[in-house]
């Protein structure tokens, strides 16, 4: 019990001690100003659509793993899985991959083994295709960059000076505790694997993405998932005068260092995103009091968004009538189809 809530506490501590340094000087006042009447809620609303859209395309993907494995949730219930899954990772940081396989285990029945061998496997696409897309962030910003060090006079020994000694170990304590994040999810993923069956399950679970009909139909959903994830970030750049004029390929690589910071185990990323995105708008130019309100303001009304969807999809759960063994019995024409009809 000690060790559980230590894992618990310890993201939360972190994030809130980078928020502190990050926000101690903050003149609250002034910010909330810039909240209540000093940005435009149209386009943080427009953002909205785009964030909700990235999971539902997430369900999508994810039911067209499970399908070769003879798994056939309901698109509602997958839809659901996947928003209880992200608000489950407010409270305990990379528990959503087993909360929404024990959700459609539950509603639906579906293995809950080969289920979160899909969810290993999307984790491994989708680490793939950012690695990729900042490789091209960092290709197409760099002759940017480097004229913006040219134009501003500053050296790149200049830009690393600008780090305080406590930004320095802010950045060794997010590193520490990524890699830390990374072992515990290992080790999460290994105290499933026990058993003949369940490992069989779990490689099965892997390697669906061999036997996926429409592959290149897989791709486009992965690819569409970042788009809509961007876009997400994208939008609220025009919610605030001194960002809404920022390049589009900068947000983009803005984008893919924030995702990285997203990385560090704590709710959401809380710290270590907000000052990766403080950091990197200054860099391009940004003053920093209104990147550190842009940071503080995007992360706190996303992360609501992704509460309230989550709260909606547990409250849509509790409506939803779960699958009897019978249900399961699925004509050989329907099970052939790449998505069967939807039982709601």
């Amino acid at each position: 019990m000690p060790k559980t809530i230590l894992k618990t506490l310890l993201p939360f501590a972190l994030g809130a001690g980078i928020l502190w340094w990050m926000y101690r000087g903050e003149d609250f006042g002034a910010l909330w100003a810039v909240v209540t009447g000093g940005m435009r809620w149209d386009w943080m609303l427009f953002s909205f659509v785009f964030g909700a859209l990235a999971m539902v395309v997430r369900a999508v993907r994810w039911r067209m793993t499970l399908a070769p494995l003879g798994e056939r949730p309901r698109l509602r219930t997958a839809v659901d899985a996947v928003f209880v899954s992200y608000a489950a990772s407010l409270v305990v940081p990379r528990i959503g991959e087993v909360t929404r396989c024990g959700t459609l285990k539950r509603t639906d029945g579906t293995s809950f083994s080969k289920a979160l061998g899909t969810v290993v496997t999307e984790r491994i696409v989708d680490s793939a295709l950012i690695v990729l897309l900042t490789l091209v962030a960092l290709a197409s910003q760099l002759p940017v960059f480097l004229n913006f060090l040219r134009t501003t006079g500053i050296t790149p020994a200049g830009l690393v000076g600008r780090f305080t000694q406590t930004g320095y170990l802010v950045t060794a304590l997010c590193l520490v505790a990524l890699v830390g994040g990374l072992v515990f999810v290992a080790n999460r993923y290994a105290a499933v694997r026990k058993g003949r069956d369940l490992l069989r399950d779990l490689r099965d679970g892997i390697l669906s993405l061999r036997r996926v009909r429409r592959q290149w139909l897989y791709w486009l959903l992965s690819l569409g998932i970042w788009v809509c994830y961007f876009l997400h970030f994208y939008t609220a750049f025009f919610c605030f005068e001194a960002t809404s004029g920022f390049p589009v390929l900068a947000a983009f690589l803005v984008f893919c260092v924030g995702t990285f910071a997203v990385l560090v185990p704590t709710p959401n990323g809380a710290g270590p995103w907000h000052f990766a995105v403080k950091t990197m708008l200054v860099i391009y130019g940004v003053a920093e009091a209104p990147a550190v309100t842009f940071a503080l303001v995007v992360h706190t009304v996303q992360t609501l968004l992704v509460a309230v969807l989550g709260i909606g999809a547990w409250a849509d759960l509790g409506l939803v009538k779960r699958r009897t063994p019978a249900d399961d019995v699925v004509p050989v024409a329907a099970s052939q189809q790449p998505f069967p009809a939807t039982n709601n």
